[in-house]
């Protein structure tokens, strides 16, 4: 894996009224907390991850609007699947991948 194109990612994330709050080895955290990004092994591709507990119908949309920016720069964002994010304590999280 190559480095990781965070920088265009912010670009991304901004163009369609989003924040990023938080990036943290390959994850990178949404402020609204509907979408979870995930670099790729491929430089430009990220796996979007949808809240399981967020409005699916709202995620749609949005989705949409991502994948759109994304081509824009030069990068793909693909569908990844949903999760679960919850607190352990104050200063951790848990993540969980749901597979249907």
């Amino acid at each position: 894996m190559g480095l990781r194109k965070l920088g265009v990612v912010r670009e991304i994330v901004e163009s369609v009224g989003m924040e990023i709050s938080h990036a943290y080895d390959d994850l990178v955290f949404l402020n609204h907390n509907g979408f979870l990004l995930q670099f790729d092994e491929q430089d430009d591709t990220v796996i979007v991850h949808r809240n399981k507990e967020a409005d699916p119908a709202s995620l749609v949309d949005a989705l949409s609007i991502l994948k759109e920016a994304a081509e824009r720069h030069g990068m793909i964002f693909i569908e990844g699947t949903d999760y679960i994010l919850s607190t352990v304590d104050e200063e951790n999280l848990r993540i969980e991948f749901v597979v249907d």
